[in-house]
């Protein structure tokens, strides 16, 4: 589905043909306008016209209509094409979520294909339109616009898991939060979310460092005027930032998974220890109980008077040596 086609010049949306080969030809002839095409999870019929008239690259193509793709830059003959991945936080379940976003740019143009609910397009579009002397740059205003709109909800998004995280720990380090039976699932349902986080902003960092110009893979792209480095090596560090905290998410709730399994083996061996000495205790009038009630005539003291309160008297002591030993050495 087309959601907006539109062309600039001189950074300001202008009255042109409604048909998007018109206005491609209408920019090019005058050769300081773009054409700006948005798609919404487009059919394969949708977007094989788009495709033909802007001369898209067939694995390009391909990939932009099946999506699943990783965060990468390919450069073709007539177009470069930029896949990224925005997320999506909801505070409701606490989960990430990512969509894709592909940005397709030629000389005049850019067609972006969105899937999924979390790619600020709109937003995007809206912002440039009121910034002209951005959008008058063209198709790159375009790119580093949308990569910085993306990354810097990537930093947003990070913010909210330290915060799950922070509330997390003190769970498990709790005098006994830790020992809930969910704990352990839910410490393991946040490292699945760190994990789709970083499946977003991991495979980023070396196309945008070379859109940026930094780094060994860091070269002039074509398409993308060389005047807005500076401005996308400012993305590329936000970029830096989110994955340094997407590390530091990731080891620390490692840490937190393990000093709970830890925790949990601690508890077990205290109730190992409180059941061994209950049954030790147990285990001592069974014994005395257990040898007078064998049906023997002669017994030491079977005829006494006082053994029976006398044995009742021994076991008594008994267990109150054992409750007081066990008690001492922090076993009770």
């Amino acid at each position: 589905m087309i959601v907006d086609c539109a062309t600039y010049r001189h950074g300001r949306r202008v009255q042109g043909p409604a048909d998007f080969s018109d206005a491609l030809d209408d920019a090019r002839a005058a050769g300081d306008a773009f054409v700006w095409i948005g798609l919404y999870e487009p059919t394969e019929d949708e977007f094989d016209l788009v495709a033909k008239e802007f001369s898209l690259h067939p694995l390009a193509v391909e990939d932009a209509l099946k999506a699943h793709q990783r965060p990468k830059l390919e450069v073709y003959d007539d177009s470069a094409f930029v896949v990224l991945k925005p997320v999506v936080y909801e505070p409701e379940s606490d989960a990430v979520s990512s969509g894709e976003l592909m940005i397709f740019m030629g000389d005049c143009f850019v067609v972006t294909v969105r899937h999924g609910e979390g790619a600020p397009l709109g937003a995007v579009r809206h912002q440039l339109e009121a910034e002209h002397d951005v959008l008058e740059h063209g198709p790159t205003a375009v790119l580093y616009s949308i990569a910085d709109a993306v990354v810097d909800h990537y930093l947003e998004v990070a913010s909210e898991l330290q915060t799950d995280l922070e509330v997390l720990e003190a769970e498990v380090f709790s005098p006994d939060g830790g020992g809930s039976r969910n704990t352990a699932s839910r410490i393991y349902r946040f490292k699945r979310q760190i994990l789709e986080f970083r499946r977003a902003t991991g495979p980023l960092a070396m196309p945008l460092a070379r859109l940026a110009g930094v780094g060994p893979f860091g070269r002039a792209v074509p398409f993308v005027d060389e005047s807005a480095q500076p401005y996308l090596r400012d993305v590329n560090d936000h970029l830096l930032r989110v994955n340094e905290s997407v590390e530091g998410l990731d080891r620390l709730v490692t840490d937190i998974l393990s000093a709970h399994l830890a925790q949990m083996s601690v508890r077990q061996n205290d109730d190992m220890r409180k059941i061994s000495a209950w049954a030790a205790m147990a285990a001592v009038p069974t014994m005395i109980a257990g040898i007078y009630g064998m049906n023997f005539d002669h017994m030491p003291e079977l005829r006494w008077w006082w053994a029976y309160p006398a044995v009742i008297l021994l076991m008594v002591a008994l267990e109150v040596g054992l409750f007081r030993l066990f008690k001492r050495r922090g076993w009770l």
